[in-house]
């Protein structure tokens, strides 16, 4: 969610309306901010044009998921949080969802700052105030940060490495001072904190996994939680931000209540007997032969693949490569020749996917092709460093022709092995100067995976490499994953159409040891470091670009994931008591398509449920 725009130079302004200066001629107090150019929206706008005036409140919307949750802090790393906890907090400032990375004033009403974005002074609201009646203060903005560096996850600590200190001006006014470089996109993601109370907090042990319904001043506050089994939130009737422009046509329902499933299978049965409203289809298998229902073919229960223009990211097979067996990247490169993607979309997946080719797919981030002009003039400097193939031979990934003998990339994995200095003893890999047999450990949670990943780890074992699938549960899931207790697993990168800070997270050696970062991989690698940090610095949109395509050469050129796949477009079904607005967020993934913005029909809720009701 925090995936932002740089740009070290940028006009920020009121569309339609001279700047002011507070301090010098290079001061601005804005209404929103963009990270490129301008933002979309005038001081004075009444509403997001992915929203409708015909929004009306009321009614329920539910949700099936499929997982747990013990626990509703969602900022440390101790339990499993409930999902959608973001909808009881809010932030000093809310993205658009049809901009790339557009900030508009929430708890915040004004936001000043000079040009060269040394700092940031949010102006808060007068009228922003808890559940509790409490009103929001620039101290519960000074304790939040300080809470969440302290105690929160160790993400927080890493992302906002560069602020240098956060203080009240006074009641309604708070200044983030930042660290002298380059990093211009930390006076949007400050904005993006979800504001804690301190006189809720200031008596309660944060670090501690809990139950209680925690206070916030957001449009939904908890109803009732059921560990493991339901969350449900309810609107808040008296909200104090209900008449913002930001909010207005969002959060109509009055109720949204999240059902948790362990099966995969079996939520899919509970959408069809109309147990929840709304699903998201990540199984293709499903999407192709679990939807035949009468409820479908008479139209009650809609089924809709919609393109997107989100960039899709990575999704992979994660290799821990601080396990020695996984560091020779020929050893990577083989566990990718194995992999037969062409059979696997073909018959497990209904064609309905792409390979993924670039760690930015589906955006003009990606690279292609050998690296020229701007972007060889970046590579330069890294010559040695970087693999040499990235000067001299675009990335593509094997392929097979879907016939399931892939006996020709077999070949070519085996050769790679070798040159890694694995021989095949008895058939078993094996490194002949230690002894060790080469094994592997995937882990998955849902046991849908396992018709995935079966195929892979039987091709591995052509390979002498025996792979074994275990099953664990996602509490147990969540927990190796932040102490990097695996060898491999499913996993991915999401990335947006401006990368900044969370690339430090992903890639860059100082998160390589802190448990929790989200560098699943294990990587220290100097000229990946110095390209993510171009990054942070790039100055414009442009430049942006082509020190992301950059990057992505050279990861892809290291071998450090199995690429899988990715899709355009999104696969929803919902039961068809929906009224929602002609247009959809373009880019924002969080906004689910608009579905926060959608609202319960009575008339058509009522004909489904007479529907229902003598079927």
């Amino acid at each position: 969610m925090m995936i932002r725009h740089l740009l070290l130079s940028l006009a920020v302004y009121c569309l339609g309306a001279a700047p002011s200066f507070a301090e010098s001629r290079q001061t601005i107090i804005s209404h929103g901010v963009a990270m490129h150019g301008t933002v979309k929206y005038p001081a004075d706008f009444k509403g997001f044009d992915y929203t409708s005036d015909q929004a009306i409140k009321g009614g329920t919307l539910r949700r099936g998921l499929q997982g747990t949750f013990d626990s509703l802090n969602p900022f440390i790393s101790k339990g499993t949080p409930g999902d959608q906890l973001g909808l009881i907090y809010d932030s000093l400032t809310t993205r658009s969802g049809d901009e790339a990375f557009s900030q508009y004033g929430l708890l915040a009403e004004k936001i000043e700052m000079p040009d060269d974005r040394s700092w940031v002074i949010y102006h808060l609201r007068k009228s922003a105030s808890f559940h509790d009646g409490e009103p929001v203060k620039a101290s519960d903005v000074v304790f939040t940060f300080n809470l969440l560096v302290e105690k929160g996850t160790p993400f927080y600590r890493s992302y906002y490495a560069d602020v240098e200190k956060v203080e009240a001006l006074s009641q309604h006014k708070v200044k983030f001072t930042f660290k002298e470089g380059v990093n211009q996109e930390l006076a949007l993601i400050v904005g993006e904190l979800a504001i804690l109370p301190e006189h809720y907090w200031s008596t309660r042990d944060f670090s501690a996994s809990s139950l209680e319904f925690p206070l916030g001043s957001g449009p939904y506050k908890i109803k009732s939680a059921d560990a493991g089994r339901t969350l449900v939130f309810e609107r808040v009737k008296d909200y104090w931000a209900k008449d913002l422009p930001v909010n207005r046509g969002i959060n109509n329902f009055d109720n949204i209540q999240l059902d948790y499933y362990k099966d995969g299978v079996v939520i899919l049965e509970a959408l069809k007997a109309n147990r929840y409203d709304f699903r998201w289809e990540n199984i293709s298998k499903q999407w192709a032969t679990g939807y035949d229902s009468p409820a479908v073919s008479q139209g009650l229960l809609k089924k809709e693949m919609i393109k997107h223009n989100n960039p899709t990211g990575m999704q992979c097979y994660l290799i821990n490569q601080r396990l020695s067996k996984f560091q020779d990247p020929r050893v990577r490169q083989a566990l990718n020749y194995a992999f037969d993607f062409e059979w696997s979309n073909k018959n497990l997946f209904y064609s309905l996917y792409e390979r993924n080719n670039s760690f930015f797919a589906n955006s003009e981030l990606a690279s292609s092709g050998l690296p020229e002009g701007r972007e060889l003039e970046l590579l330069e400097p890294l010559r040695g460093k970087i693999p040499d193939a990235v000067f001299t031979t675009p990335y593509t990934n094997p392929t097979s022709d879907g016939s399931g003998n892939n006996r020709n990339n077999l070949r070519k994995a085996a050769r790679l092995l070798k040159q890694a200095g694995w021989v095949v003893k008895n058939n078993q890999l094996v490194n002949p100067k230690s002894g060790e047999v080469f094994t592997i450990e995937m882990i998955i949670y849902s046991p849908a995976s396992e018709r995935i990943v079966n195929p892979y780890a039987k091709a591995l074992k052509r390979l002498g490499i025996t792979m074994t699938v275990k099953t664990v549960e996602i509490s147990q899931y969540i927990n190796r994953m932040r102490s990097f207790d695996y060898e491999m697993v499913t996993g991915g990168f999401g990335q947006s159409l401006s990368p900044g800070n969370e690339q430090m997270e992903y890639w860059h050696s100082n998160s390589a040891d802190r448990e929790g970062s989200r560098n699943y991989l294990g990587l220290k690698d100097e000229a990946i470091d110095s390209l993510v940090k171009s990054i942070i610095a790039a100055p414009d949109r442009e430049e942006l670009i082509l020190r992301t395509r950059a990057l992505d050469r050279v990861l892809l050129h290291n071998y450090i994931v199995v690429p899988q796949f990715h899709s355009d477009a999104h696969r929803i079904a919902y039961w068809d008591k929906f009224g929602k607005p002609e247009l959809a967020p373009k880019y924002d993934p969080n906004y689910e398509l608009g579905l926060m913005t959608w609202w319960v029909d009575p008339a058509k809720e009522q004909a489904l449920n007479k529907n229902n009701s003598s079927n």
